[in-house]
């Protein structure tokens, strides 16, 4: 019947008059918009015939009612282009024009496709296959049952057109929900030299509000068009434009324009414009235009409709402030006017209370409803599903399924509900039996919609297999299919899938919406994978997504995430708009860098400076900037503004306060915040509390802490166990360290990596290395932390061997190491001193697992060639060093030094010289160099180094040495009296002495580092601190492993004499200086005296 449809475009040649040349589409919008498409490579304008201008009609462009194309038919010029029909009579029809009106009367009003065919047919079998009318007639029948492709085959094969036929074609396209074909049959009209009419201007805006490719920057074209033909000033297209531009976000201003350029302006004028802010969000610009609208005197009956009031309602139900005043007040002028009956209406107002909370008011309104409807029931279902009281929203569909028609929304909003249920375990159930009635109906592969939402459902239940499971059967996808998808992925931890389904959705041909755009940007934040969040920033600009401003959200948080902040700053500065996300995104991420926290602080006073309210997502952020500046008064001004917000109750704030202030030493106030918090505190609360006290070196504070939550049956979380074990680790407290590790045990949580790798760390700095391997060994799951605390731990004992022996198992486990693994590798080698073996790590570090050696790297190969006795070679190879060396290099070198006994003074000599540049206040450099003279018999130059240590004012620290008893922990310095058992201490190490001289020791008086008589040196080192403190312990007779902890580095004299003790009373020694552990036991240590 149809003859073969070969060309969208008849090949007519267009004329042009030299006198009006041929318009071009132009921008009227400041901003750079996306190019638009062409329809083809040598068409780059659109162009028409000014002779075709039409005049205009008075009738909505959205929709061309069929008397209309009748009316503007027979103005048209082409509508006498008749044919000779084939059949001179017919019967029952006095002429051709009664059989052509018989033909319209019989199927005007059809909407079934074998009308449609048969109408088809008698065009043909009468000979009107050229009536110009009756295809656009035709046309408009196809259209309207949405066969489309019947329609373009109609218009393919009219051997002529007129305006009319292009209009139809167009509003066919965008009723149909196919906004790009419409565009292109728009350019298309114009190319043929055919201006368009009102309706075909007014069904092509209506696409460009629903276009994803060319939106945007062809409504602006086809705005600038018609102000520029006579329908400039016409109200019904002007409404179409506003709506237009109130679609797309940072063009209101555009919208607003139109509107105040509106000569007449009808009551569809105000309702389109107030529809615009209210989608918006803007109840202040809805009801200030009500009010206009009210006042305005133009001639026209501007009485508010349901849709004025429908409007009004949703902008005042998204009013946090007074949406309940708002509400009330509408209600009120809703009565007044007569329409509370309409359903309409009465749906909105179920659907704008339910938003706000107020069940009982939408529950109220909903049941005095003489007439109730699915969009009514819905209403009410979503703002329960809002306010997640999906159990409600369940209740109220059993409730009034029966009494309205349920539609395909409902089922919809029904999914969303489950997933808002307070157990998810039950909410997925409800949404099975959903699904499976969406099974049996044929629901599912029917509508699109409800596998979108199945897919939402399963996803925030958690069930992303049962997600993926029905994205993968559903027949037909569509974009929001993609979306949900997408959304699910990222929201469920699948980052990777997210991304891929991301790139699978742009290889089907679909445009991304804004919702997929962040939800990939988001995985790729996740992922950490910058360079395809750039791919997708520059994907998103070209289709001018970025313009939304949770797209750029999303691009804060993606470059913030990244560590990219110079971008994440100039998105933010691009911006056109930006909310309060936006802030609170630029601030947390400059917050998250040490290097930017004023930064942060500026940006925050800038957000101050712009109008915009802190939140508690601003304070948070804030508080944790500034939590590493440890700045009182900042301290106190930022908790003065939360007060002045009134957001101090809340949790999440108090906790961060309470990091905060513990940060900064204020201990005080944490413990205000904390005892008014009373019922609010959690375990971050608690933690927070703990780590503050550890952080200002309160132990036994946190301590009593921990005891406390433990009687109070709060629970102790893994969080809670490390920071109380790196504490113990930390001072060396053993005893406590194996209290909490009982109280780990208890909860359960001694499986869990996190405490696990703590407790390694922690038995191995208390001096339990044979614990700590144990432990190790038992671990059901080991991270990066657990392996470099073992291998620290070894090398801390001076185990080098079975370091570098677990650091060999590490790489076969296929755990990669990091800068502080080897660390510890390379000071394991250090302290068995393997000086090749070192050099060779060192060497692997960039060769073979590209990590740059970091400055403790250097010192760490620095102190391996020092304690090798190696110090030529030290000043040959910081020589030879890519970065310059700092006081911890210099310092480690003078140490090396003062072990040389006098040799290589002149290389310590020029790193004293150094570090008093770097460093001249610290002590240890002085004390340093004084040694280092002292061991060489340089006497002179040692007080001159006293001198100067003098001269500069500054203290330097006093050993000491502890331990800890069950009464206590017990304190000593050299040649100490104040202890409360000294009698018994110095009978003790009287008796010690003789029994370690008559088992071979002798006093190595070099290490007296003073200008005395022998005797007076031996006297002198007799009473060092350590000895002092295992003369304590082995006067309690506890028989237990004595531990003394040093806080500096062991002499010579008291490493051998404690060789003795552990020999001549039978008993283990464990002795922690600052720099290692020396195990004592049977006249050996475990350094094997290379320390």
């Amino acid at each position: 019947m149809f003859r073969c449809f070969l060309k969208s475009i008849h090949n007519k040649p267009v004329f042009h008059n030299n006198s009006n040349p041929p318009v071009t589409f132009f921008t009227t919008a400041s901003t750079p918009l996306p190019k638009p498409l062409q329809h083809d490579k040598n068409q780059p304008h659109l162009r028409f015939k000014p002779q075709n201008f039409i005049s205009p009609l008075k009738q909505s462009p959205s929709l061309i009612p069929l008397n209309d194309l009748v009316n503007h038919y027979k103005r048209s010029p082409h509508s006498h282009l008749k044919t000779t029909p084939i059949f001179p009579k017919v019967s029952n029809v006095g002429s051709f024009d009664d059989l052509i009106e018989h033909l319209v009367s019989s199927y005007k009003h059809s909407c079934c496709p074998k009308d449609a065919n048969l109408f088809h047919l008698k065009i043909f079998k009468h000979g009107f296959g050229s009536d110009l009318f009756l295809c656009n007639t035709l046309i408009n029948l196809y259209t309207r049952i949405g066969d489309l492709v019947s329609s373009r085959k109609v218009f393919g094969e009219m051997p002529e057109r007129n305006g009319v036929t292009w209009a139809c074609l167009i509003s066919g396209y965008t009723q149909n929900g196919m906004p790009e074909d419409a565009c292109g049959v728009l350019k298309e009209m114009i190319f043929e030299g055919f201006f368009p009419n009102r309706f075909a201007f007014g069904s092509a805006l209506r696409a460009c509000q629903e276009s994803v490719l060319c939106g945007l920057q062809l409504g602006t074209q086809i705005h600038g068009l018609i102000l520029k033909s006579p329908y400039a000033n016409e109200a019904a297209l002007c409404n179409v434009v506003i709506s237009m531009y109130g679609k797309y976000l940072g063009y209101i201003d555009h919208a607003r324009r139109v509107f105040d350029e509106i000569n007449i302006r009808n009551s569809i004028s105000w309702n389109s414009i107030i529809s615009v802010y209210s989608q918006r969000g803007d109840a202040v610009s809805c009801f200030e235009l009500f009010s206009s609208m009210q006042m305005a005197d133009s001639g026209l009956s501007l009485t508010p409709t349901e849709y004025t009031f429908g409007s009004l309602i949703t902008a005042a139900s998204s009013s946090i402030d007074s949406g309940l005043s708002l509400l009330e007040q509408v209600l009120a002028r809703i009565k007044k006017s007569g329409l509370l009956a309409n359903l309409y209406v009465g749906s909105a107002l179920v659907g704008g209370f339910s938003r706000l909370g107020l069940f009982d008011y939408a529950r109220k309104i909903f049941e005095q409803m003489t007439i109730k409807n699915a969009v009514s029931m819905n209403g009410l279902m979503v703002g329960l599903v809002r306010q997640k009281c999906g159990q409600d929203a369940v209740e109220v569909f059993k409730e009034t399924r029966h009494l309205v028609d349920v539609n395909l929304d409902s089922y919809v909003i029904l999914l969303s509900a489950c997933a808002e249920f307070a157990l998810l375990e039950e909410g997925r159930r409800k949404g099975r039996e959903v699904h499976g009635y969406a099974i049996r109906t044929r629901l599912k592969d029917a509508k699109v919609a409800v596998g979108n939402g199945l897919i939402n459902m399963y996803a925030k239940c958690g069930s992303i297999d049962y997600a993926r499971s029905v994205f993968g059967l559903m027949v037909d996808k569509d974009s929001v299919s993609w979306n949900s998808m997408i959304s699910a992925l990222d929201q469920n931890g699948c980052f990777e899938d997210a991304v891929k389904s991301y790139s699978s959705m742009r290889r089907t041909g679909l445009m991304p919406s804004n919702f997929a755009l962040i939800s990939a940007l988001s995985s790729c934040a996740s992922l950490g994978c910058i360079s395809l969040g750039q791919q997708i920033h520059a994907e998103g600009t070209k289709l001018g997504l970025d313009l939304d401003i949770s797209v750029s959200n999303a691009l804060l948080a993606l470059y913030g995430e990244t560590g990219c902040l110079a971008e994440c700053q100039k998105v933010f500065s691009w911006m056109m708009e930006c909310d309060q996300v936006s802030w609170n995104t630029v601030i947390g991420a400059l917050a998250d860098s040490e290097a930017s926290v004023f930064e942060a602080v500026e940006v925050f006073l800038q957000m101050m400076r712009a109008g915009w309210s802190p939140n508690r997502v601003t304070f948070i952020n804030l508080l944790a900037a500034i939590s590493s500046l440890s700045m009182s008064k900042l301290n106190h001004q930022i908790h003065a503004l939360i007060l002045k917000y009134n957001v101090k109750d809340d949790n999440a704030i108090e906790n961060a306060l309470l990091a905060c202030y513990g940060k900064s030493g204020e201990m005080e106030n944490c413990e205000g915040i904390f005892s008014r918090m009373s019922e609010r505190r959690d375990e971050v609360s608690w933690n927070s509390m703990i780590s503050g006290y550890i952080h200002n070196e309160f132990l036994a504070k946190a301590m009593d802490l921990v005891w406390l939550m433990m009687q109070r049956g709060q629970r102790l979380d893994c969080f809670t166990f490390a920071t109380v074990l790196s504490a113990c680790a930390s001072v060396a407290t053993l005893e406590c360290g194996m209290e909490v590790h009982a109280c780990a045990i208890r909860a359960c949580l001694e499986s869990d990596v996190v405490i696990g790798s703590a407790l390694v760390d922690m038995y191995s700095k208390c001096g339990r290395i044979d614990y700590a391997s144990r432990f190790f060994y038992l671990m059901p799951v080991r991270n990066l932390y657990s392996w470099n605390s073992m291998i620290s731990g070894y090398a801390r004992h001076g185990h080098g061997d079975n370091a570098l022996r677990l650091f060999t198992q590490m790489k076969f486990s296929g755990q990669l190491p990091d800068h502080v693994t080897f660390v510890g590798v390379l000071s394991a080698c250090s302290h068995v001193g393997l000086v090749d073996e070192g050099f060779e790590h060192f060497k692997s570090m960039n060769e073979v697992y590209r990590l740059a050696p970091r400055i403790e790297h250097y010192s760490c190969m620095v102190d391996l060639l020092g304690r090798a006795g190696e110090l030529d070679k030290i000043e040959n190879f910081i020589n030879k060093m890519p970065i310059k060396p700092n006081t911890l290099i210099w310092r480690t070198v003078l140490g090396a030094c003062c072990r040389a006994n006098g040799r290589k003074t002149e290389l310590g000599r020029r790193a004293a010289e150094m570090l008093f540049n770097m460093d001249p206040q610290n002590a240890v450099n002085y004390v340093l160099l004084s040694n280092m003279y002292a061991s060489g018999g340089k006497w002179e130059d040692m007080a001159k180094a006293r001198r100067a240590m003098r001269e500069a004012a500054v203290k330097k620290e006093a050993g000491c040495s502890w331990v800890t008893m069950k009464d206590g922990v017990h304190v000593f310095v050299a040649g100490d009296k104040s202890h409360p058992e000294k009698g018994l201490i110095y009978a003790k190490l009287k008796e010690l002495n003789e029994k370690i001289r008559d088992a071979g020791y002798m006093p190595q008086i070099k290490f007296a580092l003073y200008d005395l008589e022998p005797e007076n040196k031996e006297e002198l080192l007799s009473y060092h601190s350590e000895k002092l403190a295992v003369a304590f312990v082995l006067t309690r007779n506890s028989g237990l492993p004595i531990r003394i902890m040093k806080n500096l580095r062991v002499c010579g004299d008291c490493h051998s004499a404690f060789k003795y003790i552990s020999k001549v009373v039978g008993c283990p020694i464990v002795l922690r200086d600052s720099n290692r552990f020396h195990h004592f036991e049977d006249g050996k240590c475990s350094c094997q005296d290379y320390w």
